[in-house]
């Protein structure tokens, strides 16, 4: 089937802005990007008043977190964790699917064609929480890159989460390889691919680390963790290490072109340049850092430096949203603040994290740009109303003024968002599902 969709400025992320452009697509990828008069297709979407866009990619998220939203408003991570941690041992695979159909929701809602989500809770006796996941990505149509993260290193064995989220490291390789098997999908254009993501250094022990690694490298699959996200890590890993958090990757074999860790606000410059050297991805989380406190990722340095970076929304635990759109406006802004400078990060630049920066961290080529032999995954945002009608540069008045839905979001060449509705689901329900859960949840 062809669908072709045409907006008032079609902007590609390959350094084309066309106005009154069109983007052609068949079966799931594009054929053909143009301006002007354009090609016969059996779907046509008019959008005169939007920007069109690549469809944005959230690097890092935890969507499980949608059920416990405004925990702890004030605590810092470690705070926080202790806090969350024995609300998070109820959870199951009924939690998980209700949690993620509203994490998924928004972020489609969002502009979001493409999120992976590091799931590492598996309290014990509960099956099927991967799996909600994955029905979740399909039934809404979100190109997905669901992580079977892990936890082995309970307070018992000098970790910070409890025994009871914790799991055997043996079960763990088991079943992250059974669910490799089952659901990832190498093929360009993939709906679904899995990614092996011990959850943080304070929460695995290095052996499992090494075993994850070499089973992700043994299955062409990637591999993700939290690293660098506070200056409490940083004094755990030296103090049980003797290593700051990049030497300890480094050590573990956690570095290199299949990697992206989650955060890396603490880093030096000699780990900055060697991060980039490796072409190791950071997903920058700007919301969730500053709702923690945690400090101000180094975009700025990182990107000069030539490391890939993306942007994520984080759990919503830590952000009680998950709007890739906002992000961009955050990191725009963080930046800025960082380096008391304006020149410090433009507003292609954090587009372009946005959307093929995030694809980059998640291994993706086929994403992230709106380019002949791409996916069809397109966001439009309109540029007509209150918020940004007379706006001169409709770009980086996208990213100044966030906005808060997409008018049309297509997702491998299916509309999932039209007129800012979501079509894949019913909204209402979804949000009195999660309401109740979450009630549920809390006890």
């Amino acid at each position: 089937m062809t669908l072709l969709l045409r907006a008032g400025l079609v902007v590609t992320g390959t350094g084309r802005e066309l106005e009154n452009g069109w983007v052609l697509a068949r079966d799931g990828m594009i054929v053909e990007i143009g301006s002007g008069p354009a090609p016969e297709a059996v779907e046509i979407i008019d959008e005169p008043n939007c920007v069109a866009m690549p469809g944005l990619v959230n690097a890092h998220d935890h969507m499980y977190q949608w059920a416990t939203r405004g925990y702890l408003p004030d605590g810092t991570l470690f705070e926080w964790l202790r806090a969350l941690y024995p609300v998070w041992a109820r959870i199951d695979a009924d939690t998980v699917q209700v949690a993620a159909r509203a994490a998924m929701a928004r972020l489609l809602l969002s502009g979001c064609t493409l999120s992976t989500d590091h799931h590492y809770v598996f309290p014990h006796g509960r099956a099927g929480i991967f799996e909600a996941l994955v029905e979740a990505a399909r039934e809404l149509g979100l190109r997905f890159h669901p992580c079977r993260g892990s936890m082995s290193l309970g307070e018992s064995k000098g970790g910070l989460p409890p025994d009871s989220v914790v799991e055997e490291e043996d079960e763990i390789l088991a079943h992250t390889e059974e669910l490799i098997g089952r659901f990832h999908d190498p093929q360009p254009g993939s709906m679904c691919r899995v990614v092996v993501a011990p959850c943080s250094p304070f929460s695995v022990s290095p052996q499992l680390m090494r075993d994850s690694a070499e089973l992700a490298r043994r299955h062409g699959v990637r591999l993700h963790t939290h690293l660098a996200e506070t200056l409490d890590e940083e004094s755990f890993c030296i103090e049980k290490f003797g290593r700051r958090p990049v030497e300890l990757m480094e050590d573990l074999g956690w570095i290199g072109d299949d990697v992206w860790y989650a955060h890396g606000i603490h880093l030096n410059e000699p780990e900055i340049e060697r991060i980039a050297e490796m072409k190791t991805g950071i997903a920058h989380c700007p919301s969730s850092n500053m709702r923690l406190g945690a400090g101000i990722c180094r975009v700025e340095d990182l990107i000069r430096a030539g490391a890939l970076v993306g942007l994520g929304v984080d759990g919503s635990a830590s952000n009680e949203d998950a709007n890739l759109a906002m992000e961009a406006h955050q990191a725009l802004l963080l930046a800025r603040v960082r380096n008391a400078s304006p020149r410090a990060l433009d507003a292609r630049t954090a587009w372009r994290l946005a959307t093929q920066g995030g694809a980059e961290c998640l291994g993706r080529d086929d994403c992230g740009t709106l380019e002949p032999g791409r996916c069809a995954d397109i966001a439009c945002f309109r540029v007509d109303d209150l918020a940004h009608a007379g706006i001169k540069d409709l770009v980086a008045g996208l990213a100044l003024a966030p906005p808060a839905r997409a008018q049309t979001v297509v997702v491998n060449g299916r509309v999932a968002v039209r007129d800012g509705r979501l079509l894949t689901a019913d909204e209402e329900e979804i949000t009195r599902e999660i309401a109740a859960m979450s009630v549920r949840l809390a006890g």
